[in-house]
């Protein structure tokens, strides 16, 4: 059995978990093991453990154990639950609303036998009766609303390459199995029952109060029936309502899957007789309309463009006072280096100990971005070996001082011939 405190318990603890088995519920009416691991995985709490959740969803009976089998399916009352707090219900049965609607008539009845019999107790009896009806109607009739707005939402979102038969095909089988018999039960004339049992029903309960009122019965109970009788015109109102929206979304939709197909059928029929007999047989002139009809198009503005345009015209541009000017101090920004003269100086020294003490030595006129440019570059020059030393050094530049591993340059076997091609340059 159920334990209620538990159940509530757990669907706190791992709602996120719940609520996405609940989704999956309506196209798998099991899980396997595999399947709830993936789950839990993916929306359990980074700091619990997958069997301890499983566990907890287990003993808590929110999984229910099938038999002959290892899988799981979750608990009827957890779904509808869930289903009921995320707005997400299945398209109940038009049957069982009709069946619902003709049980008013059973629970009328008896509240007028116990007003003409005087027994309250049938009275009340058949009163509760009547008002759990009215919510049961009101409720399923508020489920399959959301439902059917669903259905239509997914066939507008679903893949356009689909033929739309296979998109609307669901629209089309809610609208005759569901929407067609709710209108006809619904309809205000003879051939309805919904609007002349709930009138009746409502009549009937204005006389008990009023017969209530003339027999001296107590506040209370006059209250309740009174508080039924809003209900059953409260049901009145909102079943009407809740009709024409299901009607205004589903009968355009199958409109248009209708003309789409008296459409393609007319053009498949065309093209078919222009294939056998040919384009001048078979598509005939006389058909075909030689005119156009002219039709002329108006531009207005809007109150938003109206408004921007007025607040352009009456537009004061606002004073921002510049700052100062300031004299910068001079200072070159580009240091001019002759390297391919740098370079014939560097081979004509070589071996040297440190490079950054000779670029010091003989450049020490630029900045010391530059210097440390030339020596990053000459480092990883191919026409020299660069050996890394392994002891640190610092040297001062100009305004900073530089902590490094000290290269070498020496010369390649073949320098000989560098650097006569270097002279030669």
């Amino acid at each position: 059995m159920v334990a209620p405190k538990s159940l509530i318990f757990q669907l706190h603890q791992y709602w996120g978990v719940v609520e996405q088995l609940t989704r999956l519920s309506r196209e798998h009416p099991a899980f396997g093991l595999r399947t709830l691991e993936q789950v839990i995985t993916q929306y359990k709490s980074k700091d619990t453990d997958i069997n301890t959740v499983l566990g907890s969803l287990i003993n808590a009976e929110i999984l229910q154990s099938i038999n002959r089998t290892n899988d799981y399916q979750l608990n009827t009352l957890v779904v509808d639950f869930v289903r009921g707090l995320t707005q997400e219900h299945e398209l109940g049965l038009s049957a069982v609303l009709k069946a619902r609607v003709d049980a008013i008539k059973h629970a009328t009845s008896q509240v007028l036998r116990g007003l003409e019999d005087s027994d309250n107790d049938l009275l009340r009896s058949g009163a509760n009766q009547l008002s759990e009806l009215v919510r049961k109607i009101a409720q399923q009739l508020s489920q399959d609303k959301l439902a059917i707005f669903e259905i239509a939402e997914l066939a507008k979102s679903a893949d356009t390459n689909v033929p739309i038969e296979r998109r609307y095909r669901e629209v089309l089988e809610v609208y005759d199995q569901y929407v067609e018999p709710m209108n006809e039960m619904m309809d205000s004339g003879l051939g309805g029952s919904f609007y002349p049992l709930l009138e009746n029903a409502e009549f009937t309960l204005d006389r008990v109060v009023e017969m209530l009122s003339i027999r001296g019965s107590l506040y209370q109970q006059r209250l309740a029936i009174r508080q039924i009788a809003y209900q059953v015109k409260d049901l009145r109102y909102q079943g009407r309502i809740i009709a024409q929206q299901c009607a205004d979304n589903l009968l355009p939709l199958r409109e248009e899957a209708r003309q789409h197909n008296q459409l393609s059928a007319a053009i498949s029929k065309q093209i078919s007789a222009v294939r056998k007999k040919g384009l001048a047989r078979g598509l005939e002139g006389n058909g075909l309309p030689m005119w156009k009809s002219g039709r002329s198009t108006k531009v207005q503005l809007g109150n938003e463009v109206r408004e921007l345009m007025a607040e352009f015209i009456n537009f004061e541009p606002s004073t921002i006072p510049f700052p100062d000017e300031e004299i910068a101090p001079s200072s070159p920004l580009i240091s001019w280096v002759d390297e391919d003269y740098l370079l014939k100086q560097l081979l004509n020294a070589l071996p040297i100990y440190n490079l950054m003490v000779w670029l010091k030595d003989n450049y020490q006129y630029l900045p010391d971005a530059e210097l440390l440019r030339l020596y990053h570059e000459l480092v990883r020059d191919k026409q020299w070996e660069s050996i890394l030393s392994s002891n640190v050094d610092t040297t001062a530049l100009n305004t900073v001082y530089v902590t490094y591993y000290p290269h070498e340059i020496t010369l390649l076997d073949s320098s000989t011939v560098v650097k006569e091609n270097v002279n030669a340059r």
